[in-house]
């Protein structure tokens, strides 16, 4: 399948490891130029080692838990191109706050990481899209979502940054800038916690994978890779706010509670 999206340009957050990687590997492969944000200058050099294709990828090692770190990259990525075609959103965790019973000050470091970053660098891209009649911006939201799946103060902020992207989606849709995101559920990452607990409490990860998963497995990084360039493509012009669940049947939304 033609994606239509080969000498564009793209914006992606969080690009040094995991699904961030992944996702900007999957569009050099299509011809995308990758302009990489993460706060590891030693995961950004990796990173661009990875990247394939003919045209010239670039980095900035900055860590966007820092309101005005924002700003200096949205600054540095529209002097590397003022022409982005293509944002991936997906910068975000809990930052280790846990506690039903956070603070206020707590709950909003959570969500300024998960849907703040993404607000700022939508209002300064979405203007030019809108100008040029062409835009994708996909936003890496989670199943925590759509129910409890993670610590109170995530699953808030997924779920605001879900009604924000169908809200503003509809806004932008008809200057051809779609906004949709994805809800990954349980995905295999090098060093992230299903790694990490497959080695300590396999006996923990196999229960899980039996007892949630109707896969029967975990997701890979390729598998929501593809998805999130199929939904910045050009064949994604009709899904205007969509948010993409990809769980491997994790989620038990619709299911009778026991």
């Amino acid at each position: 399948m033609d994606l239509g999206i080969t000498g564009r340009t793209a914006l992606v957050t969080g690009a040094g490891r995991g699904l961030g990687a992944s996702v900007a590997m999957r569009l050099a492969h299509e011809g995308v130029r990758i302009l990489g944000v993460t706060r590891s200058q030693f995961s950004l050099d990796k990173l661009l080692e990875r990247l394939d294709g003919d045209r010239t990828h670039a980095g900035l090692a900055i860590d966007l838990e820092d309101p005005k770190a924002v700003d200096a990259a949205i600054t540095w990525a529209l002097s590397q191109d003022p022409t982005i075609d293509i944002v991936i959103n997906n910068v975000g965790g809990n930052l280790g706050i846990d506690d039903p019973l956070a603070s206020e000050d707590d709950f909003m470091k959570v969500l300024h990481i998960n849907v703040g970053v993404a607000i700022e660098i939508n209002r300064a891209m979405i203007p030019g899209m809108r100008d040029r009649q062409w835009g994708r911006i996909c936003h890496i939201s989670s199943i925590a979502s759509l129910e409890n799946q993670g610590t109170p103060a995530y699953c808030a902020a997924k779920a605001a940054l879900n009604a924000y992207v169908r809200s503003v989606g509809r806004f932008t849709s008809p200057d051809n800038v779609i906004l949709n995101g994805i809800l990954p559920g349980a995905v295999m990452t090098k060093g992230g916690y299903w790694d990490v607990a497959q080695q300590d409490r396999p006996e923990h990860v196999n229960r899980y994978l039996q007892e949630r998963m109707a896969i029967q497995r975990f997701g890979t990084e390729a598998e929501i890779a593809d998805a999130v360039a199929f939904l910045v493509s050009d064949n994604a012009s009709f899904l205007v706010g969509s948010m993409l669940l990809a769980d491997g049947g994790q989620g038990r939304v619709f299911f009778e509670q026991e």
